[in-house]
């Protein structure tokens, strides 16, 4: 009588059930970087300008057909009626930052390099990250949306571009994927997320934690100065003078243009790198 053979077993990167396990993590985190790295190679993306703000945030058109409909409805709740108004303020935002990454990319298109510069990415999610690639698609460029799989589903927006549409699992991944192509930041108003977006680049580039200049734009001066007291901090000793100059305050789509665009050109399109020695790195060139 012959023993019933073994059936063979599972290879180990094909087993679910260890990939899934706490095990697996260290796969899984690797293939959060793996993953992201061979697309963008081969989309050919050299670098980026990351745009962050509200999710929250509405388009003018959309704001302005809630506003109606609330008005139109019978017994609508005043306080309701009081967000939609409001809504419809902050929508220029929305259309500001939309406006901004078309500006951006309609000049990034036209850079004679043989990799994409300066390509237009964001959380991937509504609010400021869809205005900022609808702004970039509506001007013919490409667009990477770094999404995040969240108890709250977060759809991706319906303009990034299909083959640069990523979904991670790690936060921490994640902001990885922001900093390590950026060359440019643009910070619009937003909440929680978008202060801890803001606040790790701006320590990084405090404590001299980035091999590279990350220019860094923060939008709308009036929602900013109303939160963070910059001259407060500096009184108290908790930040330095000079620390201001990590960051731009703008107030229009042109200024930033202009500022993100004289700043690329210096340190990343042939001018001075920002301290003797260093190397600006190229995604296709180097490793982390």
């Amino acid at each position: 009588m012959t023993e019933d053979r073994l059936k063979s077993a599972p290879l180990a990167y094909e087993n679910e059930t260890f990939l899934n396990s706490p095990d697996g993590r260290i796969l899984r985190i690797l293939a959060e970087y793996s993953e992201p790295l061979a697309r963008f190679r081969r989309e050919q993306i050299q670098d980026t300008v990351v745009f962050f703000g509200s999710a929250r945030f509405l388009s003018r058109e959309d704001a302005q057909a809630r506003l109606a409909e609330l008005r139109m409805a019978p017994g609508t709740d005043p306080a309701e009626l009081a967000r939609a108004q409001a809504a419809l303020k902050m929508s220029r935002y929305y259309e500001d930052a939309r406006k901004l990454a078309s500006l951006l990319t309609q000049w990034s298109v036209q850079i004679p390099a043989r990799r994409r510069r300066f390509v237009v990415t964001t959380g991937g999610g509504p609010g400021i990250m869809e205005a900022a690639n609808r702004g970039a698609k509506e001007a013919g460029g490409k667009t990477v949306g770094l999404n995040i799989n969240l108890p709250f589903e977060q759809f991706p927006n319906p303009y990034i571009t299909p083959s640069l549409n990523f979904e991670f699992h790690y936060f921490f991944m994640r902001k990885f994927w922001f900093a390590y192509l950026a060359k440019a930041l643009v910070i619009f108003p937003g909440g929680f997320g978008t202060f801890d977006e803001l606040f790790e680049i701006l320590t990084l580039a405090q404590t001299d934690k980035l091999a590279k200049k990350i220019l860094v734009v923060i939008y709308g001066s009036e929602y900013w100065k109303n939160l963070i007291n910059f001259q407060a901090m500096i009184d108290a000793g908790t930040i330095n003078a000079k620390d201001l100059d990590l960051f731009k305050l703008v107030d229009s789509p042109e200024e930033g243009f202009e500022y993100l665009r004289d700043g690329l050109t210096q340190y990343h399109l042939g001018g001075v790198p920002r301290k003797e020695g260093d190397v600006l790195p190229e995604i296709a060139k180097t490793r982390p």
